[in-house]
């Protein structure tokens, strides 16, 4: 028996090379190494790839496969060193190599670029060489040339700041001044409005409150006079008759006594209104509010007011319908005589004085239409306000003292209302007083309802009796 003999493992020189990933392999130098090194197992650890390079491997491996697949080139495998290998069986010729390195160098550009910094230029210039056309350095006449546009720059910004400043501080100015002749009495101080900006809607602001006001002073003005000469003419008229028969030129007889009567009732009924209009000023104008049957209170206004519709010639008419609401039946009755009582003395013999009710949820309105000359529309904002007439005269024969439509909006907005005027100049005038209509439930009493005021001698429409001369 022959027994061959085996030759003992060669053993050649070695080294430790670290590869480009900080994996050391080991490589031969000289002899190669062969048969059984008796390491195979310590070298197959080292080369295992750990849990992190398997995954970056496996992305790696993805992105090389998805760019080989676009060039119809078969896939690939990456090692730990940046080596690659066909899968399975693939084979790779000579021609798609030059692919797959590109695309291997494409992958691994991709899978870094989101570790990697931006590159950081830095140039470096030759202290001795010409300046590159378009080059920029900071030699004196740079520098003055960087001075002298950032003092453009700041120069433009001034000039633009202060004609900004111009624009915004002359039209305060403006209504700075405008406000100081307001302040000393001047109403009729304006300020010129240009534009759409605040400024020029502040400006807007002001002028329609100087006009408010110039208004205001005008009718207050008026008012005082109005008091005056409401006041004076039943003083003289007293005192005129009171010294006539003192001198003995006239017998106080019971005439004078009732003519006197009538002036001092109608000096109280100037007086009383005023007292009226003052308190509703201050909120202080008391409602006894109950249940009323507005159809019922029409017609007792116009049974009060027949005698004197009649000496005009004029008819009185109701037209209501039925409906129920919550008013001091005192102050709404006095309302609606004073609303009679105007549309009387403005309507010539042989018209119609027309008073209604219909109800509009939540609200009753109470109408009182005339066909008389109507109201021009300037002037139905100034029907309401006191002692306001559209003639001047202040004839008794021809308008009373002024207070009654006054009276009536302050009525009507002390019972949550409103009091209008409609219609059409040369046709009639409709006032219309639009009040909550009743809740289904009355105020509680507030103790006895006292009786309707009364002016002995005064005619409900104005007339006045004849004095004895």
């Amino acid at each position: 028996m022959i027994v061959a003999e085996t030759s003992p493992p060669t053993y050649g020189d070695a080294e430790l090379v670290v590869d480009p990933g900080g994996r050391p392999r080991i490589e031969s130098r000289g002899v190669a190494v062969t048969g059984d090194t008796g390491c195979a197992e310590e070298l197959d650890a080292l080369a295992a790839p750990t849990a992190t390079e398997r995954r970056a491997l496996d992305q790696l491996d993805d992105l090389v496969d998805t760019c080989l697949g676009r060039q119809r080139a078969p896939a690939v495998r990456i090692g730990l060193g940046g080596r690659w290998t066909p899968v399975g069986a693939g084979t790779v010729t000579s021609e798609q190599r030059a692919d797959v390195d590109g695309c291997v160098l494409d992958a691994r550009r991709a899978q870094l670029a989101a570790h990697v910094a931006p590159p950081v230029l830095l140039f470096v210039t030759d202290p001795g060489a010409p300046t590159p056309v378009g080059a920029f350095d900071l030699t004196p006449a740079n520098r003055l040339r960087i001075f002298g546009v950032a003092g453009l720059v700041l120069l433009v910004a001034v000039g633009v700041t202060v004609l900004v400043g111009l624009r915004l501080v002359r039209p305060l100015h403006a209504l700075t001044a405008a406000a100081g002749r307001m302040r000393n009495g001047d109403t009729t101080a304006r300020v010129r409005v240009c534009g759409r900006d605040e400024i020029a809607r502040l400006g807007t602001a002001f002028n329609e409150m100087a006009e408010q006001r110039s208004r205001v002073e005008q009718l207050r003005r008026d008012m005082v006079g109005d008091i005056a000469h409401e006041m004076r003419t039943p003083v003289t008229n007293i005192r005129g008759w009171l010294e006539a028969a003192e001198d003995g030129v006239v017998e106080l007889d019971v005439d004078l006594v009732s003519s006197l009567l009538d002036e001092a009732l109608l000096l109280q009924h100037v007086i009383d209104d005023l007292q009226d209009l003052a308190a509703a000023d201050a909120g202080e104008l008391k409602l006894r509010r109950r249940p009323v049957e507005v159809a019922e209170l029409l017609r007792e206004v116009a049974d009060a007011f027949a005698p004197a519709a009649e000496a005009a010639g004029v008819v009185l008419a109701v037209e209501a319908a039925p409906g129920t609401l919550d008013a001091d039946p005192i102050r709404l009755r006095q309302a609606v005589g004073n609303l009679v009582t105007n549309a009387i003395r403005h309507t010539p013999a042989g018209g119609r004085v027309t008073l209604g009710a219909r109800h509009r949820a939540p609200y009753a309105e109470i109408v009182v239409a005339d066909t008389g000359p109507g109201i021009p529309v300037e002037h139905r904002d100034l029907v309401f306000e006191r002692f306001w007439r559209a003639e001047k005269s202040r004839s008794r024969r021809t308008g009373g003292s002024g207070l009654g439509l006054a009276i009536v909006r302050k009525i009507a907005e002390a019972h949550g209302g409103t009091a209008e005027v409609s219609g059409t100049a040369g046709t009639g005038a409709v006032f219309t007083l639009r009040l909550p209509a009743s809740s289904g439930q009355a105020d509680p009493p507030r103790g006895p309802v006292p009786p309707a005021r009364r002016h002995r001698g005064v005619l409900p429409a104005g007339q006045e009796r004849s004095r004895p001369r």
